[in-house]
C-alpha cells in the first residue's frame, strides 16, 4: 500500500502487522474503528496461536505425558505474563475465564451462593456501566434480595468519588465499576475509589475491560479486590 502524503511510517509499519488490515473495504484501505466491541490480532498473535495448535496442543494439569507437561508450562507462563501485566502479587490471583462477562457473574454467582450477599444488602453500579456489569447483579438481586444503587454522572458524563459515596451506606457490600467507559471512555476514579472502600471493609470490582488496552493497570496500587478484562480487546 502507498503512504499518502505525511503518513506516519510507525502507524505504516504496525498496520502491517495486522494481516486483516491488508484487506480493502469498498475499495479504499481498511480503518477498523471496533477495537472497543473486540480487536483484531497482529500477526505475532496468530502465529502463535498457530505454533501451538500444530505443535504443543495438549490437555493441560491432566497428563503425565511430556506434551501435556508442555502445553502445562505454556498454560502456566501466560498465567504468569498476565499477572506481570497487572502487577498482580501472585500467579495465583489470576483466573482465567472466557471474557469480562464470565468473569463478573463467576464473582456475582460466587458471592451470592455463597453467603456474602444478604437480602436488603447493597451493590452500588455507575450509570456507565456495560450490560454485563449490571445484569449479573440484577440476576443476584432476584436471588438474593440484595438491593442495587447507582451513582450518577454529571452532565460532562463523569462520575466522580462523591457521586460513588452518595450511594453507599452501612448495608453496601461491594462497589462495582468499570475503569473506562465503553461508551463514552470516560475515566473513573478507580484508586481512589478501591482505597475509599478498602478503608470501610467494601469489596471492590472493577470492569477493566477499555483500560488495559489503553494505560498500564497496576491492580496492587488500585487495591481491588476483582479486576476484570477480555484478552480479545486487547
Amino acid at each position: 500500500m502507498n503512504a499518502p502524503a505525511g503518513q506516519n511510517p510507525e502507524i505504516l509499519a504496525a498496520r502491517d502487522d495486522f494481516p486483516l488490515l491488508a484487506r480493502p473495504m469498498h475499495g479504499r484501505p481498511l480503518a477498523f474503528l471496533d477495537s472497543a466491541a473486540s480487536a483484531q490480532k497482529p500477526r505475532a498473535v496468530l502465529d502463535g496461536l498457530r505454533d501451538f495448535y500444530e505443535s504443543e496442543y495438549a490437555n493441560v494439569h491432566r497428563g503425565v505425558y511430556l506434551l501435556s507437561a508442555q502445553a502445562t508450562d505454556r498454560y502456566e507462563a501466560a498465567r504468569e505474563t498476565v499477572r506481570r501485566f497487572l502487577n498482580a502479587s501472585r500467579a495465583e490471583e489470576i483466573v482465567f475465564t472466557r471474557g469480562a462477562t464470565e468473569a463478573i457473574n463467576l464473582v456475582a454467582e460466587t458471592l451470592g451462593r455463597s453467603g456474602r450477599l444478604e437480602p436488603d444488602d447493597e451493590i452500588v453500579l455507575t450509570v456507565l456501566e456495560h450490560h454485563s456489569n449490571i445484569v449479573p447483579w440484577q440476576l443476584m438481586r432476584d436471588a438474593t434480595g440484595v438491593r442495587i444503587r447507582a451513582a450518577a454522572a454529571d452532565r460532562d458524563g463523569n462520575v466522580d468519588v462523591e457521586a460513588v459515596f452518595r450511594e453507599v451506606t452501612d448495608r453496601t457490600r461491594l462497589i462495582a465499576f468499570s475503569h473506562v467507559s465503553n461508551t463514552t471512555g470516560t475515566v473513573l476514579p478507580a484508586r481512589e475509589i478501591c482505597h475509599r472502600a478498602r478503608e470501610r471493609g467494601i469489596l471492590t470490582l472493577v470492569d477493566g475491560c477499555q483500560a488495559v488496552p489503553h494505560a498500564a493497570v497496576d491492580v496492587q496500587d488500585l487495591a481491588c479486590d476483582f479486576y476484570t478484562f477480555s484478552g480479545h480487546k486487547l
